[in-house]
C-alpha cells in the first residue's frame, strides 16, 4: 500500500531511459508484419543503444512493457508507470521467499522473514528504479522455489492423467521462471543446477526414468522460453550464449567507485568490496538473524542425530547456502569489475533471509505469546522502517548505523550514484529561462524540467558555458568537488547530512 501511494516520487535512474526504449523497440522482433517485409532487420529491435542492451536479455522488459502501457492508460507518466510495474514485480519476489520459507518452517516465521527481506531500504529503493536486477532476483528465487516444488511434485505423484497434466503444469511454471531468468542473465542456470541437485537428493521417492524425463522436459521448456525472449540469441544461439556469457564475466567499465573515502577504477577494487558492503548496507539484525538461524536450522538436526535420515532437507539446506557462497566466492576470488554498491548481485541475498526465518521461528517458540512475538517482530524490523522514513524516495542509499547511517556513509562510500536526484533538483529548480547544463545523464533532468528551462549537455557543450548559467552535478564519485568546485551552490537535495546532487551557478 505504501508503494502504490509513493511510486510517483521516484526520478528515473541512470539505466532507465535508454533501457526502456529498448522495450519499446521490442515489438519490431515479434511482428510478422517486419518478418516477412523482405528487410527484416534484427539490430531495429534493440533501440538506440544496440551496442549496450543487445547482449542484455529482454525477457522481463517483454513481460512488464503491456502492463506499464495500462498503467499509462490511467494517466500515469511513463517513468512512473515502469516504477510501479517494477515494484509490484518485487512484491511477486517477497511471496516466493515467503513461499520457499514456509517449506521449512511455520507460517508466522515465514511472514517474519519475508517482510525482513521486503523492509530492507536498500532492495526497497532498487524494486522501483531498477528494472534489471530485482527482476532477475524476482526470476531466479522463483525457478529455485517452483523448481524445488516440481521436484516435490514428482515424488508424490501416483501416475494418472490428472496427475501427469499437474505434473507438466508444475514443470512448465518452473521453467517459465528459470528461462526468464536465463534471458535476463546469464547466471540464471545456476538456479537450474541447484534445482538439479535437488533431485538428486530424491533418489528414493523418484524412480530414475521418471527424473530423467521430468528434467529433460524442464530442460527443453527452459530453453525454448529463454530462446523466444531474447531476440539477440536467434541467429545463432550457442555461439551468442557464450558470447554474452564471456561479456558479463569481464563485466568491462571505466566507471571509478568510491570506496572506504578512496577513488577505485571498477576493475580494481579490493577483495573487502563485497563484505564490507553486505555489512553495512542491511540493517543490523539481518547478519545477527541469519547466523541465528543458520546455527539453529543445522544444529536441530545434529541434536537429532538425523543427519543421514533427513538427508533430503540437509541437502535442501546446503543448496540454500551454496545459492548465496557460490557468488558471494565467485567475486572474491575472481574479482570481477563492481560498481553500484553490489545492485548485479542481489540475487544472492534470498537465502539470507530464509536462513534468518529459522531464527524468528525459535525466538517466537521461546517467547510464544502473540503480543511478545510481535513486539520482538517489530523491534527487529523497525530500522528498515525507519531508513524508509529518513531517506525516501532514496531508499537505495541506506547505511546502517556501523556506518554512521548514510551521513556517516557519505564522502566515504557511493550513496546516490544513480542520479535520481535530478528529478527532485529540476522540480524545485524554478529560474524561468536559465540554462542548466547536467554533468551526466542530461535526458533525465530533461525529462523532469519545465519548458522555460533550457536543458544542456555539460561534456559536449563544454565551451558554452556563461557566466549566469547553472550546473547541476551530482556526488558520485565526488564529482561535485570537481566540477566549478568554488561556484556558489543554489539548490542541494540531500538527506542529512549527505548531498545527493546540487545546482550551481556559474559567476
Amino acid at each position: 500500500m505504501v508503494g502504490l501511494f509513493t511510486f510517483r516520487n521516484y526520478g528515473l535512474s541512470w539505466d532507465e531511459p535508454l533501457f526502456y526504449d529498448y522495450a519499446n523497440a521490442l515489438g519490431y522482433a515479434y511482428s510478422p508484419q517486419e518478418w516477412f517485409s523482405g528487410n527484416f532487420n534484427l539490430e531495429n529491435a534493440y533501440g538506440i543503444s544496440a551496442t549496450d542492451h543487445a547482449t542484455h536479455g529482454p525477457a522481463y522488459v517483454i513481460l512488464a512493457h503491456p502492463l506499464v502501457s495500462a498503467v499509462e492508460s490511467l494517466g500515469v507518466d511513463n517513468a512512473s508507470a515502469w516504477h510501479l510495474i517494477n515494484f509490484l514485480t518485487f512484491q511477486l519476489g517477497v511471496y516466493l521467499l515467503y513461499r520457499l520459507a514456509k517449506r521449512w518452517m511455520n507460517n508466522s516465521a515465514a511472514l517474519a522473514s519475508a517482510a525482513l527481506f521486503a523492509w530492507q531500504p536498500l532492495l526497497w529503493g532498487h524494486a522501483f528504479i531498477n528494472p534489471k536486477d530485482p527482476p532477475f532476483l524476482v526470476f531466479f528465487l522463483g525457478a529455485v522455489c517452483l523448481g524445488f516444488e516440481m521436484i516435490d511434485q514428482e515424488s508424490k505423484s501416483i501416475p494418472s492423467s490428472r496427475t501427469s497434466w499437474k505434473s507438466f503444469g508444475s514443470c512448465l511454471l518452473a521453467a517459465f521462471f528459470l528461462g526468464v531468468a536465463t534471458s535476463i542473465r546469464v547466471l540464471g542456470p545456476l538456479a537450474g543446477v541447484l534445482v538439479g541437485i535437488y533431485a538428486l537428493s530424491q533418489y528414493k521417492k523418484i524412480t530414475v526414468p521418471a527424473l530423467i524425463k521430468r528434467l529433460i522436459v524442464y530442460g527443453i521448456l527452459t530453453i525454448l522460453i529463454a530462446f523466444i525472449t531474447w531476440p539477440y540469441l536467434w541467429t545463432n544461439p550457442p555461439q551468442k550464449f557464450v558470447e554474452v556469457f564471456g561479456l558479463m564475466s569481464d563485466n568491462p567499465t571505466q566507471l571509478k567507485v568510491l570506496f572506504n573515502g578512496q577513488l577505485y577504477s571498477a576493475d580494481e577494487l579490493p577483495r573487502r568490496y563485497l563484505p564490507v558492503l553486505l555489512g553495512l548496507t542491511l540493517t543490523e539484525s539481518t547478519w545477527l538473524l541469519f547466523i541465528a538461524g543458520l546455527f539453529t536450522a543445522f544444529w536441530k538436526q545434529i541434536r537429532k542425530n538425523s543427519l543421514i535420515n533427513n538427508l533430503p532437507l540437509i541437502t535442501s539446506y546446503l543448496l540454500l547456502l551454496l545459492w548465496f557462497l557460490i557468488p558471494f566466492a565467485y567475486v572474491l576470488l575472481r574479482k570481477p569489475p563492481m560498481y553500484d554498491g553490489y545492485r548485479h548481485f542481489l540475487f544472492m541475498l534470498p537465502p539470507v533471509f530464509v536462513f534468518a526465518g529459522f531464527a524468528f521461528e525459535k525466538i517466537f517458540e521461546i517467547t510464544k505469546t502473540r503480543w511478545a512475538m510481535g513486539a520482538i517482530a517489530f523491534i527487529l524490523l523497525a530500522p528498515g522502517i525507519y531508513g524508509f522514513i529518513q531517506l525516501h524516495p532514496y531508499e537505495y542509499t541506506y547505511y546502517n548505523s556501523f556506518a554512521g547511517g548514510t551521513n556517516g556513509a557519505f564522502r566515504k562510500y557511493e550513496t546516490e550514484y544513480w542520479l535520481t536526484c535530478y528529478k527532485e533538483a529540476v522540480e524545485q529548480f524554478n529560474e524561468p529561462n536559465a540554462q542548466l547544463f547536467v554533468k551526466r545523464e542530461p535526458y533525465i533532468a530533461e525529462y523532469y524540467a519545465d519548458k522555460n528551462i533550457t536543458i544542456r549537455d555539460y561534456r559536449t557543450e563544454f565551451g558554452k558555458i556563461q557566466s549566469g548559467d547553472f550546473v547541476l552535478v551530482n556526488t558520485r564519485a565526488n564529482e561535485d568537488n570537481k566540477t566549478f568546485k568554488d561556484a556558489p551552490v543554489v539548490l542541494q537535495i540531500r538527506r542529512g547530512h549527505a548531498v545527493f546532487c546540487e545546482i550551481k551557478q556559474i559567476p
